[in-house]
């Protein structure tokens, strides 16, 4: 394939990023919220304090944008760990009978199983929202549940699962030497299967979005960079542990602060 064709997906990739970054980021500062997810307008701060049940439309009580929005955050935060997989992929376009329909096809694949997630936790929003367990803005309402999480997610990452999806998204080459299938169709169909164990390896920096705000800018970068280091060939492994115990103590330290205030 000729390479102004492959310059191009490429550039097409990287705006899609960017576009989504851009999208996040007009609306948390169209909601009134910091790059902390945190309200800086009356408006925004009586929005955050709303009850679900009101008779009146608010957007963040609805599925559609609520799916929207984890839809455009899976798209942010997601597709730049995708990078290293694509990379190799395109390593058996020269050496195998991979094609650039299959490079899109593992892309759309690989968007499909991560939407699938976005649909799923839009829903466990609007549930804990409903019961009163999260805010407006998403957030716990408890210091304890935000502990709480941090802790099971942090005790993740020293899991059998943890340990299995991550070796597939860490070492894509070995899942489409096991895997391979040629074509838009197989493209899509491997796309599937590494978003299915990419989902079970990161699902957790996606829920930490409960603790950090959903709408924070700071929380999905650094989640970003962290599941971008989980993927890096050289150093990916060594820092899962780390970030385990990591999380755990940060969970620690949020229960236990409310008790010597």
């Amino acid at each position: 394939m000729i390479r102004p064709l492959r310059d191009l997906l490429w550039l097409g990739f990287f705006a899609l990023i960017l576009a989504a970054w851009v999208w996040l980021y007009m609306m948390a500062m169209g909601m009134g919220l910091d790059w902390l997810g945190r309200p800086v307008t009356a408006m925004a701060e009586k929005m955050r304090m709303m009850d679900p049940r009101m008779d009146m439309y608010m957007p963040m009580a609805e599925f559609g944008p609520v799916f929207a929005m984890w839809a455009i955050m899976m798209a942010a935060m997601m597709l730049p760990t995708m990078v290293p997989t694509l990379r190799a992929y395109e390593d058996l376009i020269r050496s195998a009978d991979g094609s650039r329909r299959g490079w899109l096809g593992l892309l759309g694949g690989y968007m499909i199983a991560w939407i699938g997630f976005a649909a799923l936790i839009a829903a466990v929003q609007l549930a804990l929202l409903f019961g009163g367990v999260v805010d407006m803005l998403g957030i716990f309402t408890s210091t304890l549940l935000q502990g709480g999480l941090l802790i099971v997610v942090g005790a993740f990452q020293f899991t059998r699962a943890k340990e299995v999806c991550h070796g597939v998204c860490h070492a894509p080459m070995h899942y489409f030497l096991g895997n391979w299938r040629s074509g838009t169709l197989g493209g899509l169909r491997m796309g599937l299967g590494l978003g299915a164990f990419c989902v079970g390896c990161c699902w957790g920096f996606m829920a930490l979005g409960f603790v950090g705000g959903v709408m924070s800018l700071l929380w999905m970068g650094l989640a970003t960079f962290f599941m971008v280091l989980e993927k890096l060939p050289q150093i990916g492994h060594r820092i899962i542990k780390p970030l385990g115990v990591a999380l755990i103590l940060g969970g620690v330290v949020v229960i236990a602060t409310p008790l010597f205030m």
